[in-house]
Formats: C-alpha cells, sequence, structure tokens
C-alpha cells in the first residue's frame, strides 16, 4: 500500500486524536485470515487459501497468513524453486528462498523491473537485498508492460498460483486467494513460462505464440493452463462464460474488458444467475464494466474492504472457477505476463463460492449503509 503524507492546517493533535480513532474503528470492525482448508475429496491434489483482511497499518502484527504457508512450501524445496512475482517486500519470504539457495536447491526469480527499482519503499529494498545477500539469483523484465504473475513451482511437482503478491500488503489488507495444486505435468508448462522469461529474457508479446493447451486430469479435476499475452486468454474466458448454463459469478479488482462484459450480460438476458463483487477502486469510471452491468439490471455491486478486493475469479455452474493473476482488461489480455488456470472440480467451486458468498454479504451491506439516508440529517 502506498503511504501517503499528511497534509492540511488541522492542529497536530486533532489530527492524530482522529487517526487513532478511525484505526480503532476499521480494526475492530475487521476479521482476523484464516486459510481455508481443502476439501475432504480433493486434498491429495490442492490446498486453497484465502485472506481475509483485518490487520492495521502494523505489519508486525500480521501473522498466520498465506506469506507463513508459502514459506513453509519453499523450505520444503529439495531440487528447484522457480518464483515469478509482480510485487515482493516480504521479508520472511525472502529470508526462507535464501535458505533454500543455502541448501543447494536451484533457487530461481524473476520480479517486475518497476518493483526492483522502486528504491523509495524501504520494505521493497531490504527483502531485494536479503536477496542480494542470499545470492539468490533474480531478472527483471525491463519494458514498459508488467510481469504481472504470482506463480511458484517447486522441484518440477508442484504450482503455487493465484491473486496474491508477495507483500504484506496482499497477505493482511487485501483480499486475495492462492492455490497449491500437485501436478507434475502442470508444473512442467509453467516452468517453460518461466524460462522464457528467466533464460531467454522474452517477456509480453515478444514470447512464442503459445498453441493450444490440452486441459489435464488432476485427482478428480480438469485443469486448463493460459498465458497471456501470447494466448488468447480473454476470448477464452469469454467463451466459458458464454457457455454457462445455471450461474456466473465473479470478483473483479479491474474489468474493463468489454468481451468478457458482454458475454457476462448476456448471459444475464438468457437466464443464467448472474452476480458479482467489483472492487471499488476505477469501478466508476468510463472504462469499467460495472456501469454496463447495472444499467442491464445485473446483480453487480462495490466490494466493502477498506483496503481493496483484489480477487480475479469467476465461478461457473457451481463446478468451473477461473482465476489467477489475470485481471478482465485489454493490458493483461494485451501487454501482461499474466497467467489463468480453469479448474473444474466441485470441491473446488465450493470453497471459492464461500469466498464469494462472504465478499457478497459484506459488499451488500457496505451498499446498504452507503445508500440508507442519515437519520439525523434534518429532512
Amino acid at each position: 500500500m502506498s503511504r501517503r503524507r499528511r497534509e492540511g492546517g488541522l492542529p497536530v493533535w486533532l489530527v492524530l486524536a482522529a487517526t487513532v480513532v478511525l484505526l480503532a474503528v476499521v480494526v475492530c470492525n475487521l476479521p482476523s485470515l484464516r486459510p481455508v482448508p481443502p476439501t475432504p475429496q480433493a486434498s491429495d491434489w490442492y490446498q486453497l487459501y484465502f485472506t481475509e483482511p483485518g490487520s492495521p497499518d502494523r505489519p508486525a502484527s500480521g501473522r498466520g497468513g498465506i506469506d507463513e504457508r508459502f514459506v513453509e512450501y519453499v523450505d520444503g524445496a529439495t531440487r528447484s524453486l522457480d518464483v515469478a512475482v509482480y510485487d515482493f517486500d516480504l521479508e520472511n519470504v525472502a529470508r526462507a528462498l535464501a535458505r533454500a539457495r543455502a541448501r543447494g536447491v536451484a533457487v530461481r526469480m524473476v520480479l517486475d523491473s518497476d518493483t526492483i527499482a522502486n528504491t523509495r519503499d524501504e520494505d521493497i529494498q531490504r527483502a531485494i537485498g536479503i536477496l542480494d545477500q542470499g545470492a539468490v539469483p533474480f531478472v527483471g523484465d525491463e519494458r514498459t508492460g508488467i510481469m504481472h504473475h504470482k506463480f511458484a513451482v517447486r522441484d518440477g511437482e508442484e504450482v503455487w498460483t493465484g491473486s496474491w503478491n508477495m507483500t504484506v500488503g496482499d497477505t493482511y489488507r487485501l483480499n486475495n486467494n492462492a492455490a497449491r495444486l500437485r501436478s507434475s505435468e502442470l508444473a512442467a508448462h509453467y516452468t517453460v513460462e518461466f524460462d522464457e522469461m528467466f533464460v531467454q529474457r522474452r517477456f509480453g508479446p515478444s514470447k512464442p505464440r503459445g498453441g493450444s493447451f490440452a486441459a489435464i486430469e488432476i485427482g478428480s479435476g480438469r485443469v486448463e493452463a493460459l498465458f497471456s499475452p501470447v494466448e488468447n486468454v480473454a476470448g477464452r474466458i469469454a467463451e466459458r462464460v458464454s457457455a454457462a448454463e445455471s450461474s456466473a459469478n465473479f470478483l473483479a479488482f479491474s474489468f474493463t474488458h468489454d468481451g468478457i462484459g458482454r458475454a457476462v450480460v448476456e448471459r444475464a438476458r438468457a437466464g443464467v444467475a448472474v452476480a458479482g463483487v467489483f472492487e471499488r477502486t476505477g469501478s466508476l469510471t468510463r472504462f469499467s464494466e460495472f456501469g454496463p452491468m447495472r444499467e442491464a439490471g445485473l446483480a453487480v455491486y462495490q466490494d466493502g474492504n477498506p483496503y481493496l478486493m483484489h480477487h480475479k475469479v469467476f465461478i461457473l455452474d457451481g463446478r468451473a472457477v477461473i482465476f489467477g493473476s489475470f485481471n478482465f482488461s485489454q493490458s493483461a489480455d494485451r501487454e501482461n505476463d499474466e497467467n489463468c488456470l480453469i479448474v473444474e472440480d466441485a470441491g473446488f467451486a465450493e470453497a471459492f463460492a464461500s469466498e464469494f458468498n462472504r465478499i457478497l454479504v459484506r459488499a451488500k451491506a457496505s451498499t446498504e449503509s452507503r445508500e440508507a439516508p442519515d437519520r439525523d440529517r434534518p429532512r
């Protein structure tokens, strides 16, 4: 999260008092983070985590989050560990990567160049300093587009991916998801993507054009992996949304892609039950799909997180989940390095549906609070 300077001419004591009261209100009304365990029928091949923002702006107070689960993931590496992540400031993760390197694990890392060059953020620089001290090799994309991935591949056998950046904010303030998937075949596809960036130094549209990816069977699920911008990810998402028969629910940090937006509206007009939650920031701009969907009568809401709702998720017919780093935007589709998974598994979808319902309830409550008349206001 950005750090803002205090402005204006109010007395310092008044500003400090107001800040204390505001923090108390925010903290008291936010629950703590909880990791979501895998559903029993799918525990042999995946583990899911969802953040539940609740920590104040005191990083040291954060405990028990996805970061600690990822540290365990790193500590379990025995041969190799590839990490590609857009934003990075977690010292405990940096130390875990350095430990892995020290015990002989082949560690490689890809970051966005803007993150590496952000010398104004002390947390980022401390984390990168730990990587340097531990001789952890990392590269940046060095281009105008962004390397927006948030994935890791461990020992060529497991993939970690989702919307979660490796930062304090993403862990304890933002709504995020992360999935740990056990499949050497899926790991091989992610390793190809990683090698294009780390070894070949090819990012964004400069990568080789992707071919069609045959979905693979993992445990009880069917999984399809997509990478942008060299594969038609937005088109594939729109295609899957258009095939929804009973329900299409979504959580969107950024939703500006007209093609995907049209597919959602068309499904609603066809009688499919559609509901969605938009991150409030940017949702009222002319680029957002929030306005057109609301005008079309869809059940769409702005989220209730005082920080950010960072998911990029579709849940279709209660059995398929689309998730990953891919925002529903032209930039994600045409410029950024992104990954997107389409998972067909009832238990997997049920876990994401629970997260959707939790965020939807909060979004509705926030909407009602904003729209309720002020009873103390003179009429």
